[in-house]
């Protein structure tokens, strides 16, 4: 995994370094959109509206259009000035009952990783979070944007659920419900009897998305049918040798050549040397013999 967000939790005069990491991630089967005529690939284009050009993504600012038709457009230097996009600190609010937040408000959740040598402080936050059975209540800035988070702990990991404004969560009312007559008794107490069957303790790993396993064995076995839906992948080009490679052993060449060898010939030098080492090998006796007739005939001289 890679952090996305380096800050620290401020818990009173606590400081607790972190490093964030997203805690899900998306299962589904990606698909791409193709023309139905002959399967080329659908590309869309940012589009300039008033000269028609497409326009790169680096030459993009953002624009804010007011209820009167007002347009202001902000840049990125703009949007830095920001105080938010400057605070690397998730403050604790308080800490409050778990039961107290609606489940509506929960929008996505981050690992929290220690980031110091010595995570003490860190493992005294999330023993506290365990002990007194309660979530903090944090504020922070992630990607330009001022959040409300529940903190609280998983396995002995701190984990920050981030939570909606209460303005973005739209209030509903429908008519449908207005004069409905309440249940009677016995279909309340029927009713009940129906949960306690099916009543037990939750264990994710219970259930399993059946519609992406169907997808994928349908997938799969279009692929090994070979079937008219499936265009085969181009094989693999052969390694192109590496230039710097290629250099090298042009460089080698080269080099032999201007030592007056071919790289054919290179394996007959060692014969050489061994007609050589031979031949002085074969004169060496006869030097040690001529050594030992010299003082036979000084013998002689002097008789």
């Amino acid at each position: 995994m890679r952090s996305i967000w380096k800050g620290s939790i401020a818990f009173g005069l606590v400081n607790v370094p972190v490093k964030v990491y997203t805690a899900t991630e998306d299962h589904d089967i990606k698909f791409h959109q193709v023309h139905a005529v002959d399967g080329g690939r659908i590309k869309y284009e940012r589009v300039c509206t008033v000269d028609g050009q497409p326009v790169q993504y680096s030459d993009i600012d953002r624009a804010y259009e007011s209820p009167d038709g007002d347009r202001v457009i902000l840049t990125d230097e703009d949007f830095a000035k920001l105080p938010a996009a400057e605070k690397h600190e998730i403050p604790v609010l308080q800490f409050v009952p778990s039961e107290q937040i609606d489940p509506i408000l929960f929008d996505k959740s981050y690992y929290l990783e220690p980031d110091s040598t010595t995570p003490k402080a860190y493992v005294l936050l999330a023993k506290t979070l365990e002990r007194v059975d309660r979530v903090a209540l944090v504020h922070f800035t992630l990607r330009q944007k001022t959040r409300l988070g529940a903190l609280r702990v998983r396995d002995g990991v701190l984990v920050l659920q981030t939570l909606l404004w209460p303005d973005e969560v739209r209030s509903v009312a429908f008519d449908k419900l207005d004069d409905v007559a309440e249940p009677k008794k016995q279909e309340l107490q029927m009713a009940e009897t129906l949960v306690d069957t099916l009543s037990d303790d939750f264990d994710p790993s219970l259930y399993v998305d059946e519609y992406q396993i169907e997808l994928k064995k349908l997938l799969d076995e279009a692929i090994a049918s070979g079937s008219s839906k499936v265009t085969r992948a181009p094989e693999a080009a052969a390694p192109e040798m590496d230039a710097e490679v290629v250099d090298l052993v042009a460089a080698l060449q080269r080099s032999l050549e201007a030592s007056g060898r071919k790289t054919g010939s290179a394996p007959a030098a060692p014969a050489k040397a061994a007609k050589a080492s031979k031949a002085t090998a074969e004169k060496k006796p006869a030097k040690k013999a001529a050594a030992k007739k010299a003082p036979a005939k000084q013998t002689r001289k002097g008789a």
